[in-house]
Parts: structure tokens; C-alpha cells; sequence
């Protein structure tokens, strides 16, 4: 069952033009997370659980590191999402994948049974991180990994500067806490980590940067064309801020001089003692 007021929460959206823009974010960042997940050195027979798994683009990738022997378990709330992953498994004949069409708040997991628990872009959006965190450790095997990738919302920057998108960092977490999230939430996972006995294995940022015909760039132009207005509506920014930013952005997308630095990524690997 899908729980709908997570899908509310969660302030980018589930529909198919979110879909399609996280699947050019996941080929944007592809690199650095197969980067990651080479540090993790996924097994054949690992039981792989993917929270948050939106359309199951590394849960893909899961069944292919892990083989037949394996299990690779999707959960995701917006069900177009997990459909997608669904589909996939269905065209692929693929029998050793699950999914779970809910929240991680409702969703019933056996204690002590994953190899491997991974997050991309979630730990940061949902409501309550402190006590997701411990519901999902509790579902990490002895010796299993725990692997987030998720923001401390700084660094993100786009040259020439000298408009109002110099400001943009401050309307972004703004914005995201109005969805219930907390932006810098990575930096407490050290801290909750350590008082879990949970050893650090892996706390390592990653930034991206490119000029204006980049895919990081483009990136962040689809996010930026995509919720400025949303943020208009929840009172972040006016309607003239609105209309400015995206005047500003529309520029450095011209301008072959423009440099853009993405917000940092942090990479985070955790094993249970």
C-alpha cells in the first residue's frame, strides 16, 4: 500500500517529469556513485535493500553485482516509481528482486537480515532522519554495510556571480525544510554511528563542476526550471525573486564563461559490529 502522505512530503515531487529528470540526475552522477559502491565490494548472494529506490535505477544495478543468488529488495513510497523498477524485472525475467510499495515508517523489515543497506538523496528529505536511521540499522545484518550518498548543502555556486542566484544555497535549504527535511542531517550520522557501534568506514565529500554546455550544469538547470516556481508558492522567494533567478539562470545558461559547482555529495559507509 502506498503511503500518500509521505509522497506529499517529499517536496520534489512524484510524477513522470520527476522521473525523467532523476533518471538524467542518476546518468549525471552515475560515476561517483559507482565509485562508491566499489569502495562497498558488493558480493554474489548479498541481500541488497534500496530505501528510497525512486525508479529503481541502482536497485539495476544491484541484481547485476549480486546474481541470481542474491536479493535485491526496492523500497519506494511513489508507486510510478517502483512501477518502473517492476517493469524492468518483468521484461528482464528477473525473479530475485522485491518491492515494497511504502514508507520506511510503515513498512514491516526483518531484523538482522540485509548485507547491504543503501540510500542516495533520502536520509536528508524525510521527516524524522534520527529514528529512520535506527529502524534501518536494526535491519542491518552483523558485519553488514549501511551506504548513504546524500547532501551538507554547501558549495553549490555558479559563475560569473553578481545576480541573485549567489543566494540560491539559502532558498534551496529554505525550501527542502519546508518539505520536513533537514539539509545537513550527514553531518550527525558520524555521531549517531558511533553510539550505534556502528564502525566509520567511509565520510568523504564529492563535488561536480562544469561550464554551461555541462551535464552538471544542465542538471541543475532542469532542478532550477523545475521548482523555482514551487518555491514562489510556499512563500520562500516573491514572485519578482521568481522571475530574477530565472533571468539569471537563462544568462549563465548562454554564457560560455559560466562555471557551475554543485552542492556537496557526502559518502557515507557504516559497518555493523
Amino acid at each position: 500500500m502506498t503511503d500518500n502522505s509521505e509522497i506529499k512530503e517529499y517536496i520534489l515531487g512524484v510524477n513522470s517529469t520527476e522521473l525523467r529528470r532523476l533518471e538524467f540526475q542518476h546518468d549525471v552522477w552515475k560515476e561517483v556513485t559507482d565509485s562508491f559502491l566499489n569502495k562497498i565490494n558488493i558480493q554474489k548472494g548479498w541481500k541488497c535493500l534500496d530505501v528510497g529506490a525512486g525508479p529503481g535505477f541502482v536497485s539495476m544495478q544491484f541484481l547485476d553485482l549480486t546474481g541470481e543468488t542474491g536479493e535485491v529488495t526496492a523500497l519506494e513510497p511513489g508507486k510510478i516509481y517502483l512501477d518502473n523498477f517492476r517493469e524492468y524485472c518483468r521484461t528482464k525475467k528477473i525473479e530475485n528482486a522485491k518491492f515494497i510499495n511504502s514508507s520506511l515508517e510503515n513498512a514491516e523489515l526483518e531484523e538482522n537480515h540485509y548485507d547491504l543497506i543503501f540510500l542516495r538523496w533520502v536520509i536528508d528529505f524525510v521527516s524524522d532522519p534520527g529514528n529512520f536511521l535506527l529502524k534501518l540499522l536494526r535491519s542491518l545484518k552483523k558485519g553488514g554495510v549501511i551506504a548513504l550518498q546524500d547532501y551538507a548543502y554547501e558549495g553549490i555556486a555558479l559563475f560569473p556571480k553578481g545576480g541573485p542566484f549567489d543566494n540560491i544555497a539559502d532558498y534551496v535549504r529554505k525550501y527542502w525544510i519546508a518539505g520536513g527535511g533537514d539539509p545537513y542531517f550527514t553531518t550527525n550520522i558520524p555521531a549517531v554511528f558511533r553510539k550505534e557501534n556502528i564502525e566509520l568506514m567511509e565520510f568523504s565529500p564529492v563535488s561536480l563542476a562544469g561550464d554551461n554546455r555541462s551535464n552538471i550544469f544542465r542538471w541543475a538547470y532542469l532542478f532550477f526550471k523545475g521548482h523555482l516556481h514551487s518555491m514562489t508558492e510556499l512563500n520562500i522567494i516573491s514572485k519578482e525573486l521568481e522571475a530574477a533567478l530565472d533571468q539569471d539562470l537563462e544568462s549563465h545558461y548562454e554564457n560560455p564563461d559560466t562555471v557551475f559547482f554543485s552542492p556537496v555529495i557526502v559518502n557515507i559507509i557504516g559497518k555493523k559490529k
